[in-house]
């Protein structure tokens, strides 16, 4: 009886602690000559970023954190210093990542997890996009424009490989979805808000989250970004637009009236007289510095023969405009409705940035999406 007992135990104590690990999670592994260095994990949550553990790290550098395992996909980081090392839990238990102090965040290696190894990819097709556009940005000898359109086919390359490679390959993977959220000058690198192309790979990756996880906060949040998307890049032309009379001045332009960072009204047509540039603009955008830069390039050439920049931004938060706009030497406006602006649709503007270049009688004479056709349009009209 005492031995059928012991036996009936044992299996439960099996049974219990098989239930424990299926439950949970061990990431382990070494990081050479970091003695006396803390070792973080980070929770990176879709509301924040949440420390869960650290640990003093030992002569040997290994280390070991375990946690419970979330219901679906979340995404969690090693932090030593300022450096990082980005990785995903799944239905994975154990994930094993090795690394040293020196290239902590780039000379690691994991395993365990197929989608800890794309992820990994996708940090160091980033990171080298990254090191491309600030050496590109620091080269004085290129002018402004021409940065600006180099800079454009580097962040369109990179979107074609991930793409398709990364996100149409496999929209169900966890490293997918880790490749819509990447970021270039500390902005997102697919923008699918703007842009109707990123916003099908948004779309691909909710659809597939949605059918495995419909009630995971990341599946909603990527599903309700999908349907914003969708009302922000509506074809113009699907809306029947009208424009009042008021809206009509000066020879078939379209006035626009909005506050600057000072709180003050600046209408459009009050600059009759200078050339104009209406910029419609995001400053919270990946090519927002280097588009800005070209900009002050053209603005310091023209501005004493009377070229003016009338720039409207679509960011939503205020703030962030007000700080990136202080020290911009023309006029900088804000449309609170963002990409919902009516601006929009009365330009037809679909894109952006879009320019459209006014000449001193008001009137409206061109458009363009690239910055290095502006020159020779501004001489004309000077």
């Amino acid at each position: 009886m005492k031995i059928k007992l012991y036996f009936l135990v044992s299996l439960l104590l099996i049974g219990f602690s098989s239930c424990k690990k299926s439950n949970g999670f061990e990431i382990k592994g070494e990081i050479s000559d970091a003695a006396d260095k803390m070792l973080y994990l980070d929770e990176m949550g879709i509301n924040g970023t949440i420390g869960l553990d650290s640990v003093k790290l030992g002569s040997s550098g290994t280390y070991e954190f375990n946690g419970n395992r979330p219901e679906s996909p979340e995404f969690y980081r090693l932090r030593l210093g300022d450096e990082i090392i980005n990785f995903a839990i799944d239905s994975t238990e154990t994930i094993t990542i090795n690394s040293n102090v020196k290239n902590f965040s780039t000379d690691y290696t994991v395993e365990g997890s197929e989608n800890n190894t794309k992820i990994k990819e996708l940090v160091m097709l980033q990171i080298a996009l990254q090191n491309s556009v600030n050496k590109l940005a620091q080269n004085s000898s290129i002018p402004a424009g021409i940065v600006q359109d180099s800079i454009l086919k580097m962040v369109d390359s990179y979107k074609t490989n991930v793409t398709r490679n990364y996100i149409f390959a496999q929209p169900n993977m966890t490293y997918a979805y880790f490749a819509l959220f990447q970021k270039l000058n500390n902005y997102m690198i697919f923008d699918p808000l703007a842009n109707k192309d990123d916003l099908k790979c948004f779309a691909a990756v909710a659809t597939s989250l949605n059918n495995v996880y419909p009630h995971a906060d990341r599946s909603r949040n990527l599903y309700n970004m999908v349907i914003k998307g969708m009302k922000n890049t509506r074809a113009v032309k699907e809306e029947q637009l009208e424009v009042s009379p008021d809206k009509i001045k000066q020879a078939n332009i379209i006035d626009i009236d909005l506050m600057d960072v000072k709180g003050r009204s600046r209408k459009l047509t009050d600059l009759k007289g200078k050339v104009v540039i209406l910029d419609f603009t995001i400053y919270n955008h990946s090519m927002s510095a280097a588009h800005n830069l070209a900009l002050r390039e053209l603005y310091s050439k023209y501005s004493a023969q009377g070229l003016e920049i009338y720039q409207v931004s679509l960011d939503e938060d205020e703030h962030f405009w007000k700080t990136a706009s202080d020290n911009l030497p023309w006029i900088c406006v804000r449309d609170a409705n963002g990409t919902y602006s009516n601006y929009l649709a009365l330009y037809n503007v679909t894109n952006i940035p879009t320019f459209f270049i006014i000449n001193k009688a008001n009137e409206l004479r061109g458009r363009s999406e690239n910055i290095a056709e502006l020159e020779g349009e501004v001489k004309k009209l000077l």
